[in-house]
Parts: structure tokens; C-alpha cells; sequence
């Protein structure tokens, strides 16, 4: 959708937008469903990247310790207590500029896509900047979707990260698409952008092909020690607008309402939902920041009429079987990680 159209969309009265939002909506999905995502930071701290909202990043002095890749068996309970609490959708994130072929971080980070995969859940990964073998040999292990955002306009880009061009997103991104996975693909606002950079945001993700499958907006959570630490909190209106916008621009994508949500009032989530947003990240933390409680989001979801999107049955056993196949096909190489992996099973059985 052309910059013009989303301008004008977007400058209408409130309830003229939320509306069409909402009609667009129905048009495409089941208004009551919101599918809960769970998101676990699988290897925190001592990024090299300079993003100016992340307190990930080794340039800053924030207070976020550095952890290394977490074990598989850590890994997969989170994800088994997130299916049990009703997540479609476990995603899982690495403070990386970006991951490549060959090295043995790669060969774990399979390893883990294939053990969460069998569960049946949705797999998201975030891991950086990846190629088109990376993103071949994920999409083999089991990942269903890779998370890489665009953040902003590339316009604002260089005002929160100099490490990293908004092309070299875009490179990722167009990796992705190729090798088949869907994308997972939105912003942030609140980092001092004007609504032009938001709207110019929502224009090149619409002109994505194909779109991407969910668009995730984020509300920046000024963390202590980076640069945008004390920028004020994003007007809710605003925030009700661009969530409308993104629906009529992107109808087949899950709009992600996603950081921020303990800075918004029930009332303020409510709107968002009507105008249509369909997803949400559950749980105490995302990556970093603060999250509502599982309980407080359920309690939310019950009193507004809304429930879980449930688990597609029929796709759950395809999903096991190619999941099987690819461990099978990997644990048959004559690679020293393919015997880790034989000599790790037989040691559990």
C-alpha cells in the first residue's frame, strides 16, 4: 500500500479507522481468536550490535548479565510449560549480529529447532543476519517462522543503530523468504520517530513478497543504560492508529501486539484488539523487559470474550513427521555433532 493511502488512512477520525480496521479484521479471521506466542531469550547479553533501545547490546552499560546458549533440555521445558499454558507459538531469540553455517553455535541451534519442534508448536527463531544456507538448513530443522524487523523507516534507521544498514535487514529478510519460512516482521515505536517513520514502516512491509505473516509492534520500553532510556511512553492513540493502519494494510497477517503492554491500560488493549490486532506475547519477560502475568492476560482475554487460537490438529502430526524425517536425516551423517547427538540420546533412554 502506497505512503499516500496509509497517510490518509491514517488522519482520519479515531473511530472512522477502528472501524475499517475491524471490518478488515473480520473479513480474514475469526475476531475472537488471539494466539498467544511465548518468547524465550535463548542466549542473552554482550551483543556487538549498537541498536539504541537494546540493553543487549555490549556497547552499553545496562546491568543485563551475559549468558551463553542455554541447554536443550532448559529450552525445551520452557517450551513444554508454554505449550501447556496455551501458546500455538514458541519463538526464541539470540543476542547475535548473526549466525552462520559450519560453526558449532549453528549445529546447536538445529539441534534445539529439532527438540522444540516435536512438540507441535509453531517455531520462531531470531538469531541476526542469515544467509540463504542458514535459512535452508533452519527451515530443515523445523523453523516455521524467522523473526528479523525492520524496526523503522529506513529514513530513521541511522538515528538508533550504526553497526548494521536497514539493507542488511532487508538482505535477511529476502534470505528468508526464498528459502521458504514465513516471515516474522514489524517495529518499534516510541524511539523519537515521527508518524511518518511509522507509516513508511507499515508501506515496505505491505510491499513485502509475500507479506509477512505476522507483524509485531513493539512499544519501546526504555531500558537504563541505553540511549533512548528516557523517552516518554507512546500516546495510546497513536499506538490504536498504527495498529488499525497495519490490519487494513496487511489483512492476512497476525499484528502482533507485543513489547510495551505493561505501559497499556486494559481499556488501551482492548481498543488495539478491536482495531485488530490477533497476537500476543505471553509470559513475565519478554527477552528482557517486563510482560503481564499469564494470569492478568487470561483474565483480560475472558472478561473482552476473546480465547486462545487453538492448535490446528491436523497440522501437528505433518509437522512431527517432518521434523522426524530431518533428525532422522541428520543423526544418519557421519558428522562429529551427528554422533554428540547418538551418544546424547543413548544416554538418556
Amino acid at each position: 500500500m502506497r505512503f499516500d493511502q496509509l497517510h490518509a488512512l491514517y488522519h482520519q477520525p479515531l473511530f472512522d479507522l477502528i472501524s475499517q480496521g475491524r471490518e478488515i479484521h473480520l473479513e480474514h479471521w475469526r475476531g475472537e481468536e488471539v494466539q498467544r506466542c511465548s518468547l524465550l531469550s535463548i542466549k542473552t547479553g554482550g551483543c556487538s550490535e549498537d541498536c539504541a533501545y537494546c540493553a543487549q547490546s555490549s556497547h552499553y552499560s545496562t546491568g543485563v548479565e551475559r549468558e551463553e546458549l542455554l541447554s536443550i533440555q532448559k529450552i525445551v521445558g520452557v517450551a513444554e510449560r508454554a505449550r501447556a499454558q496455551g501458546a500455538t507459538r514458541f519463538c526464541m531469540g539470540a543476542a547475535w549480529r548473526g549466525i552462520r553455517d559450519g560453526t558449532e553455535k549453528f549445529e546447536r541451534v538445529l539441534e534445539i529447532v529439532r527438540e522444540v519442534s516435536r512438540l507441535g508448536m509453531e517455531v520462531c527463531v531470531t538469531l541476526g543476519e542469515i544467509g540463504p544456507a542458514e535459512a535452508h538448513k533452519l527451515k530443515a530443522a523445523g523453523v516455521t517462522a524467522y523473526n528479523h524487523n525492520i524496526d523503522t523507516s529506513p529514513e530513521f534507521y541511522s538515528e538508533i543503530v550504526s553497526t548494521h544498514t536497514f539493507q542488511d535487514r532487508l538482505n535477511t529478510i529476502a534470505a528468508v523468504q526464498k528459502s521458504g519460512m514465513s516471515v516474522c516482521c514489524g517495529g518499534i515505536i516510541g524511539m523519537g520517530e515521527s508518524v511518518d517513520d511509522r507509516l513508511r514502516m507499515i508501506e515496505i512491509l505491505s510491499e513485502f513478497d509475500p507479506p509477512p505473516q505476522s507483524v509485531p509492534i513493539n512499544c519501546l520500553m526504555g531500558m537504563s543504560g541505553t540511549p533512548l532510556a528516557d523517552q516518554p511512553p507512546v500516546d495510546i492513540f497513536e499506538l490504536v492508529k498504527l495498529i488499525a493502519v497495519a490490519r487494513i494494510a496487511l489483512p492476512k497477517a497476525r499484528v502482533r501486539l507485543a513489547a510495551g503492554r505493561t505501559r497499556i491500560s486494559r481499556e488501551g488493549q482492548a481498543l488495539c484488539f478491536f482495531a485488530g490486532a490477533n497476537s500476543i506475547f505471553f509470559g513475565d519477560k519478554l527477552l528482557t523487559a517486563k510482560n503481564p502475568a499469564v494470569d492478568v492476560d487470561l483474565a483480560l482475554l475472558r472478561e473482552l470474550g476473546l480465547h486462545i487460537e487453538p492448535v490446528e490438529a491436523a497440522a501437528l502430526p505433518a509437522a512431527k513427521e517432518r521434523v522426524e524425517a530431518a533428525v532422522s536425516a541428520a543423526d544418519a551423517s557421519d558428522t562429529p555433532a551427528a554422533a554428540a547427538r547418538r551418544e546424547a540420546r543413548n544416554g538418556h533412554k
